[in-house]
Order: C-alpha cells, then structure tokens, then sequence
C-alpha cells in the first residue's frame, strides 16, 4: 500500500481494516516484574552520552543504569538500608588503595 491509499484510508472509514491488517509486532520484554513509572528526563547531550557509555560498558540499558543509580542514591539517605557484603569489602579496598598525588 502506498502513502496515499493509506492517507485515503486514515481518513475514511477503513481505519480499523487497515490496522487489522498489520503484522503483530514483538513487544520487549520487561525487566522486572514490578510495576513502572516512565518519567521524562532532561539531560545535557554530554551528561546523556556519558550515562550511556557506561551503561554500555556494563552490558545494560541506559534506564537500566539510571535507575540503579536512583534506588543507590535512595539507599544513601535511609539509615536503615542493607548494603551487600561484596560492596562493603570492595570499598574497604579502595580504601586500603594509596592515591596517584
């Protein structure tokens, strides 16, 4: 079908044919089983491509990422919160790093 015919379909009242006649489509699948909120975000070009390098380095998607980083951040301000024991040693273990002066 081209353009027009599809224009000339939209607007008549073959709408709904022409939706029936798609193709499914694959639909991605979530990574969680909680359920979402999709919040737009503003970012600087520079700040995004750097969130999306390192989203890239560790194999995950930037939202992924952004969102680790949320529920990190969260975790700092609640003084009740568990912190994994491989995370404890490993920045005990920065500590015990001598710094370049």
């Amino acid at each position: 079908m081209n353009r027009d015919e599809a224009t000339k379909r939209f607007h008549g009242d073959g709408l709904a044919e022409l939706i029936d006649e798609s193709q499914p489509v694959e639909l991605p699948t979530p990574d969680t089983d909680v359920p979402m909120v999709s919040r737009s975000v503003r970012l600087p070009v520079e700040t995004y491509e750097r969130v999306r390098a390192a989203a890239e380095a560790r194999g995950i998607g930037v939202t992924t990422l952004m969102r680790q980083w949320i529920e990190a951040g969260l975790a700092d301000l609640d003084d009740s919160a568990t912190v994994s024991l491989a995370d404890v040693r490993r920045a005990l273990a920065s500590l015990s790093r001598p710094t370049a002066a």
